[in-house]
């Protein structure tokens, strides 16, 4: 056994066992989803607190506060799974908090920037954090059309460490190159994803949209006529 796979068997005996801890409370996989959010906005706060005397300290700070929501993210469909509470709804509600915990690290970054006059900097985690949605997006959207979409690379989990790994090591400025690979890699992913649903769906037959059947509109009654007609035998 490698010392990679002996580390990588530990990790998961702890991550069993906080998620056997959380079961027995029987506490909602959705109140986990939620608690990651307030942790990852607790680490935006920590950017957006930065400047450029303390930005070491903060960044490693949030780093390590992204590091316990990342716990939480991990353990929430295994408690729904291990406890029978596995729903649909679940399932969208971690994805839309997903959203929300990546655009609450980016803004907290695009704060810091703001705050010590680095427009082009600025106007890069933007972008990042557009184009981490269209990753995301563009996903949703081609499985509503096909079976699945799940090319490229730079999905959340790899955009989350490289965030973690360029905050553990601001001191030597490596938030900066993260931000460059993110903007590039996550646009690739976009374009990726794009080209595939084109050759997936470019022999499929259209969509058409239901036309709407014609409504009848009812016709007033007529009352009936008293008048004699003109071939009627007289009296």
């Amino acid at each position: 056994m490698t010392w990679t796979s002996a580390f990588g068997r530990g990790c998961g005996v702890i991550l069993q066992a906080i998620v056997d801890g959380l079961a027995l409370t029987r506490i909602s996989p959705n109140v986990l989803t939620f608690m990651g959010l307030v942790i990852n906005t607790a680490a935006a706060v920590l950017f957006g607190y930065a400047n450029e005397h303390n930005y070491v300290r903060m960044f490693l700070y949030a780093a390590l506060v992204i590091v316990g929501a990342g716990i939480f993210d991990m353990v929430d469909g295994r408690v729904a799974r291990q406890t029978d509470q596995v729903t649909v709804f679940g399932a969208f509600f971690d994805s839309v908090i997903d959203r929300y915990s990546d655009v609450a690290l980016f803004f907290g970054l695009l704060v810091f920037y703001a705050r010590g006059n680095r427009f082009l900097y600025m106007v890069l985690v933007a972008f990042v954090m557009v184009t981490s949605l269209m990753v995301s997006y563009t996903r949703a959207r081609a499985e509503a059309l096909i079976k699945s979409c799940k090319v490229g690379f730079m999905e959340r989990p790899e955009r989350i460490v490289l965030v973690i790994l360029g905050a553990l090591f601001a001191k030597w400025g490596v938030m900066a190159p993260v931000l460059w690979i993110l903007a590039v890699l996550s646009t690739i992913t976009v374009i990726h994803r794009i080209r595939f649903t084109y050759q997936m769906t470019k022999h499929m037959a259209p969509i058409r949209e239901a036309i709407p059947a014609p409504v009848r509109t009812p016709q007033p009654a007529t009352a009936p006529s008293f008048t004699s007609s003109p071939n009627a035998p007289q009296a």
